[in-house]
């Protein structure tokens, strides 16, 4: 406990005048370009084209990249901070930041060659395409070791043949990652990473996901028939794949953590406005106990989740081990964002049941973040296997 505690004590959480910019300029974005339309394209299950395009033009979509490859050379703090404010109003749309930032990107940037940065990480990093990050399957969603998608081995390209699963971007991206297997009794250290363009022969887009949250992000199934992939567009050594997948998911999941602390943050600031309007037995209904220890105890766990959050994001500016921080962060912000959606409804009442009132789908949006980029159960186990590590 003393060594924890010396640790968060030497956390510096003061935001600097560059970071309270950039949380003001996502908080702007979201308010005046993605909370127009958002109940339109959840009904609809609309990916928000135009609004992702600004996103690349304001600098949201490379947010980590160096500038040397077109990105903005920002910090991880920078990053949770404008996802959190685009979380509170868009869930569908930080999902689409997150994914490019946090995974292809990042990945790309700290595992790629040269070339391959030079080819790909300038073109997402400016948003001029998107990117995908293809690891779950059919049967490989939390366990990612068994990866049914083959990348044979052909001498000077891989051919690939397999189905991935609840890929995010997977209909809208022109540059996918894609985890595969290439030798079998090697197990994980048989696992490769490979880069595949949009538009390469064999590789098909599968059909849209009708989800229950995030409806207007695409999630799609990709579908890869003799896919010839050359040798160059392997990420890493041969057998690199699965430990470049886990090294990438831990970064994401900081990411995913900021998209619940804004989902929670949205949620509760929704509530406690229209407490504020509501009457009911003569008066504001924030004036009712009963609604203000709801809205104390909201406030209260999303500031620890906040805490959590930027922790793990300072963790990983200063180079230091992050693996269970961004654990801890991911499932202490995601059961919160569950949990404070749920009492956003119930505050509106039947109100938080209707659909321009927003709650209702923010309770929606917030159940993906206990699933996607590690279930909760599994961020449990990676927290349990780092106390002995």
């Amino acid at each position: 406990m003393a060594s924890a505690t010396l640790e968060l004590q030497g956390l510096n959480f003061n935001l600097s005048e560059e970071h309270l910019a950039v949380q003001e300029a996502a908080r702007d974005f979201a308010q005046t370009e993605l909370l127009p339309g958002i109940v339109e394209r959840d009904n609809e299950a609309r990916f928000p084209a135009e609004q992702v395009k600004r996103m690349g033009e304001l600098g949201f979509m490379g947010m980590m990249v160096s500038p040397d490859y077109g990105g903005g050379g920002m910090d991880t703090v920078s990053y949770v901070l404008a996802m959190e404010e685009i979380s509170k109003v868009d869930a569908s749309a930080s999902v689409v930041m997150s994914v490019n930032n946090s995974l292809v990107c990042y990945g790309l940037e700290a595992f790629g060659t040269e070339e391959q940065k030079q080819k790909y990480l300038t073109r997402l990093a400016s948003g001029e395409t998107l990117g995908a990050f293809c690891l779950s399957e059919p049967e490989a969603g939390s366990d990612a070791t068994s990866q049914a998608t083959s990348a044979e081995d052909k001498g000077d390209y891989y051919l690939v043949n397999g189905t991935k699963n609840w890929i995010t971007n997977g209909g809208s991206s022109g540059i996918c990652l894609v985890i595969a297997q290439t030798d079998r009794e090697k197990k994980h250290r048989g696992i490769n990473c490979l880069i595949i363009e949009k538009g390469t022969p064999g590789f098909v887009v599968g059909k849209k996901e009708d989800k229950m949250g995030i409806r207007a992000s695409d999630t799609h199934s990709l579908l890869f028939t003799d896919v010839q992939v050359p040798k160059e567009n392997r990420i890493g050594e041969d057998g690199f794949g699965f430990k470049f997948a886990m090294s990438t998911l831990n970064g994401g999941r900081i990411g995913i953590a900021a998209q619940a602390l804004g989902i929670a943050a949205g949620a509760y600031e929704l509530a406690l406005k229209y407490s504020q309007e509501r009457k009911a037995f003569g008066k504001q209904i924030f004036d009712h106990q009963a609604i203000q220890f709801k809205l104390a105890e909201m406030v209260t766990k999303i500031e620890a989740a906040r805490l959590l959050v930027y922790k793990a994001a300072r963790l990983k500016d200063e180079h230091k081990d992050y693996v269970q921080a961004a654990a801890m962060a991911k499932l202490f912000a995601s059961d919160v964002a569950m949990w404070a959606t749920t009492e956003a409804v119930q505050i509106h009442g039947g109100y938080g049941y209707v659909k321009e009132f927003h709650v209702e789908r923010m309770m929606r949006d917030a159940k993906i973040t206990q699933i996607y980029e590690g279930t909760s159960e599994i961020q449990k186990l990676v927290i349990a296997r780092e106390l002995i590590r």
